[in-house]
């Protein structure tokens, strides 16, 4: 969400459901998802457009980074998700789910769900240059887009906020990312708790179950953000080395979350049709929250 702290930062090429920017210094990005709700109606969720703006950005900023360490700038990036809606985002396209469901159609659910596993795993890896990646939560982060923030380094969440993996009220798991990312901050059998119960949790409750690493006022999400990246600037390099041992010590392969995908692929396609009018309930509750821009910015 705008603040006139984002007033300082200098535009960059846009993305249709994105809005990007740097800050001056060159080492700050921004991402905001759901741009486009500011001008229409819609969903704020994992839309493909979303994804694959989401991919291309990624794409284009990790090769200007990478290119900026070959070229001898050894100092630390931090890359910044966000959102421009009231919501962080509330997962997958339920509505694009159905409609490859009840066509049998694997292969659109599958290039799908693999666009969006590697989305993830982009930000769990630094866009592939060593940058660190934080997710600002000011808004209900479910499914997908719980998984979205759990892939990124550090979470800043701010007070009163919903977050969990309300999948399974369909029958269904989360499958792009959420095990292997929540059995890093707490122990499996946790993780499976929480995937299996379909729980809404406050951003305080997973603050003190170690999910969420910065819990911040309201309101002052972007402040929270700010003093997170103030402090990795006086250890650029041991937080560099950080990132390179967790990747070691508790990796999170590409590999790993494809084939985990392709489960969560078989299971949908095996879901009946209460499982389908449950999924449409969500969707027209979903339209119905964001059903004019008042809810969005510009």
């Amino acid at each position: 969400m705008a603040t006139a702290t984002l007033e300082k930062l200098t535009p960059v090429p846009r993305y249709p459901t994105l809005r990007t920017a740097t800050d001056a210094a060159g080492d700050v990005h921004w991402c905001h998802m759901h741009a486009d709700l500011a001008h229409a109606p819609g969903r704020a969720c994992f839309k493909p457009a979303l994804v694959d703006d989401i991919l291309r950005y990624q794409q284009s900023l990790g090769e200007r980074l990478w290119r900026e360490r070959r070229q001898g700038d050894a100092g630390l990036k931090h890359v910044v998700l966000a959102s421009d809606c009231d919501a962080f985002n509330l997962g997958g396209d339920l509505e694009y789910f159905c409609d490859a469901i009840r066509r049998q159609d694997r292969s659109a659910l599958l290039h799908y769900a693999t666009q969006c596993v590697r989305g993830v795993h982009a930000f769990h890896d630094g866009l592939g240059a060593g940058a660190h990646s934080i997710a600002l939560v000011q808004g209900d982060a479910l499914g997908g887009g719980f998984e979205a923030a759990l892939s990124c380094h550090t979470i800043v969440a701010e007070e009163g906020v919903g977050m969990g993996l309300p999948e399974v009220l369909f029958d269904l798991f989360p499958g792009m990312g959420a095990y292997s990312f929540l059995c890093k901050r707490i122990p499996p059998h946790k993780a499976e708790q929480l995937m299996l119960s379909g729980e809404v949790l406050s951003s305080e409750e997973l603050h003190r179950m170690g999910l969420v690493d910065v819990l911040a006022p309201r309101g002052q999400g972007v402040q929270a953000v700010e003093e997170v990246i103030r402090r990795n600037r006086r250890i650029p390099h041991a937080r560099s080395a950080m990132h390179k041992v967790r990747a070691m010590a508790q990796p999170v392969s590409l590999e790993e979350m494809m084939a985990i995908t392709e489960t969560w692929v078989d299971t949908a396609l095996q879901l009946g049709e209460k499982s389908m009018r449950t999924m449409e309930r969500l969707v027209r509750a979903q339209y119905r929250r964001h059903g004019s821009n008042t809810a969005c910015q510009a």
